[in-house]
């Protein structure tokens, strides 16, 4: 039993957080390049303060990465060592349109990515796209104000309309927007919205989210159009919730909260606004203005299969003073959980039950497309690190999502682990908090030869992947 031949192993990166290079091949300015690491970080990332361009008071890791613009052949061949089959990456908006609104994309930026893919197939890997990985050109924000303009509709469609065009054949499932509810939780960083005094943050948020869906739709419209043989995914930052007690008020909060970050989901993959979102957005006079044609154009489209992130679950209570914050989640802290250096939960069983959560709520092919543990690694002087933590961490995942498939029946189409290199993290972007089997020296600060080096978990995953999963030893 186990999982299923052609069952698809890999990793997953962004392009902001590993490739560097932002202001190279013709490269425009991004969203995600002006988040700066350090305690304002988290005030950029949500829209709170302005900061549409570079300063000398901050380091902005984006800028540089890891350099796997120009050292990505070396990087796709360290995957195909370990016997990736799958790798999951995402598309600069601004290698292919620098500014969002030109009506002819950046051929630097097409041949590019066109590389990368060859190079992935030319080591048999199938590459697994994400259109728009928390980037968004600045132009489109200092112009239109991001996602909440529904004009990037317009500009979105057409940088759809070139990739499918330019990779058919090379590119065959495809990812429109990642972690979609992070919208709610990080709004410049997942929509390029920047909030003006006085503005009622629920009411853009949700408006510019109905673009997003919208455009959603549209993609996975011209992708089957293009190229029949397209799939097309959203995806969800996951983790079931759990109430913190037994209170009916703690389970009723618990089920609020899920659904506030599924409702994204319930309409690409089912195709409508749910009743209980209706409800709720009427309720805080938060409806976002509709067009003619929108209800059908997201219920003729809705996706092939459902995507998410996993790496913890949340506990919710209705008791202010339980709450704590972890990725940008609030919630309850659960005392049956141990937590990472980060303070998440560590929840292998939690990820089955999410899984199972997921099917039986959309029964569509699932794709575990980020899953892993940040840590801190202590490297030798060669470069490799014991890191024995991060093997258990993902053996006790890997198995529980071997039980999902085998004694669960769940339809699980591959697993890409994040991220299987060192890069810089979304949340803190800080390059200490490491997930990868590969370790890249490079600092906080941008300091470091970039060297590339095994560490323990990369022959271990090797492993696993040669034995189909069956060897987590």
């Amino acid at each position: 039993m186990g999982f299923p031949e052609g069952f698809l192993w890999g990793g997953a990166t962004a392009a902001n957080q590993c490739e560097g290079g932002f202001d190279e091949g013709g490269r425009g300015l991004a969203n995600v390049d002006v988040a700066p690491v350090g305690p304002d970080r988290a005030a950029v990332v949500t829209g709170e303060r302005k900061m549409f361009a570079f300063d000398d008071e901050h380091f902005y890791p984006a800028k540089g990465a890891i350099d796997m613009y120009h050292r990505y052949r070396e990087d796709i061949a360290l995957f195909a060592e370990m016997g990736f089959t799958c790798y999951r990456l995402s598309i600069a908006w601004t290698r292919i349109f620098p500014n969002g609104d030109e009506l002819e994309p950046n051929e630097e930026g097409l041949a590019y990515y066109e590389d990368l893919f060859r190079c992935c197939r030319e080591h048999n890997i199938e590459p697994l796209v994400t259109i728009t990985h928390f980037d968004c050109p600045m132009h489109l924000i200092e112009e239109y104000g991001g996602w909440r303009n529904r004009k990037m509709i317009e500009f979105y469609e057409r940088l759809c309309r070139v990739l499918f065009t330019r990779y058919k054949g090379l590119v065959r499932y495809w990812l429109t927007f990642n972690e979609i509810n992070m919208i709610l939780h990080a709004p410049f960083m997942g929509a390029g919205i920047c909030f003006e005094p006085g503005e009622d943050h629920d009411a853009i948020k949700y408006q510019a989210a109905h673009h997003e869906l919208v455009a959603s739709a549209l993609a996975t419209k011209i992708a089957h159009e293009v190229d029949p043989e397209n799939k097309v995914g959203c995806m969800l930052a996951s983790g079931s919730v759990y109430p913190r007690t037994c209170s009916p008020d703690d389970v009723w909060a618990a089920m609020e909260y899920a659904r506030e970050n599924y409702f994204f989901i319930d309409v690409q993959a089912r195709g409508a606004y749910p009743p209980y979102a209706l409800k709720r957005l009427e309720r805080k006079g938060v409806m976002p203005k509709m067009e003619r044609g929108d209800e059908e154009i997201l219920a003729a489209h809705t996706v092939d299969f459902v995507s998410f992130s996993y790496y913890n679950t949340r506990c919710v209570s209705t008791d202010p003073a339980e709450q704590v914050e972890g990725n940008l989640f609030m919630g309850a802290r659960n005392p049956y959980l141990e937590e990472t250096q980060w303070g998440w939960p560590i929840d292998p069983k939690g990820f089955r039950t999410t899984i199972n959560e997921i099917y039986d709520r959309y029964q569509k092919p699932l794709f575990v497309v980020e899953n892993g543990l940040g840590a801190v690694d202590e490297p030798d002087e060669n470069g490799y690190v014991e890191d024995d933590y991060r093997i258990d961490y993902l053996r006790d995942h890997i198995e529980q999502m071997r039980l999902a498939v085998e004694e669960d029946g769940v339809p699980l189409m591959g697993y890409t682990m994040w991220g299987p290199i060192d890069l810089v993290s979304a949340g803190t972007g800080e390059m200490k908090k490491r997930y990868g089997f590969i370790y890249v020296d490079r600092d906080n600060l941008g300091n470091g030869t970039l060297a590339r080096s095994r560490k323990k978990s990369f022959a271990w995953y090797k492993k696993v992947i040669a034995s189909n999963g069956e060897d987590l030893a």
